[in-house]
């Protein structure tokens, strides 16, 4: 009879815990910092199943773009949602990811495959690169002219 005292006792020292962790916030902290592993997990358990042989090759297709959407995720969570106004471009470049994947791994795969997965990551590319320099490009070009002032003024000087 002393084991059953024990273990309820176990029991309810733990469920007061996760009772007093809740109302703490623990949870809400953990679920809002952790929350991209539930795009994450199916993404990489679609990759462990097609290399396990279990599904088809067409699988890794929204497998890589769950991969890569959950890492986008992530880093909207550390520097905050506001940085996806730059970032969206990895949307495309996660479609682009999953038909590269079904390309290398499939098997007798149309070439159309690889020739859509680049032309996607080229365009997604483009378009990071375009809003970069758009909303940075200012800081660039002032950076470019402080480095070539500096350079005419501190640079070698021929003689004449």
């Amino acid at each position: 009879m002393p084991t059953n005292k024990y273990s309820a006792g176990i029991i309810l020292l733990l469920v007061g815990v996760v009772i007093l962790l809740g109302k703490i916030g623990v949870f809400s902290f953990l679920g809002a910092i952790f929350w991209p592993l539930l795009v994450l997990i199916p993404g990489v358990l679609l990759h462990v199943l097609y290399f396990g042989r279990v599904v088809p090759a067409v699988v890794l297709v929204p497998g890589g773009m769950l991969v890569v959407y959950a890492l986008l995720f992530v880093i909207c969570n550390i520097f905050g949602w506001e940085s996806l106004k730059y970032l969206w471009p990895l949307f495309i470049f996660g479609i682009a990811a999953g038909l590269y994947e079904y390309y290398m791994f499939g098997s007798s795969i149309p070439r159309v495959v690889f020739r859509a997965s680049i032309a996607l990551a080229a365009a997604s590319v483009l378009f990071l690169v375009t809003i970069l320099m758009w909303s940075w490009g200012i800081y660039l070009v002032a950076a470019l002219f402080i480095a070539a002032g500096a350079w005419m003024m501190f640079g070698k000087r021929k003689r004449w």
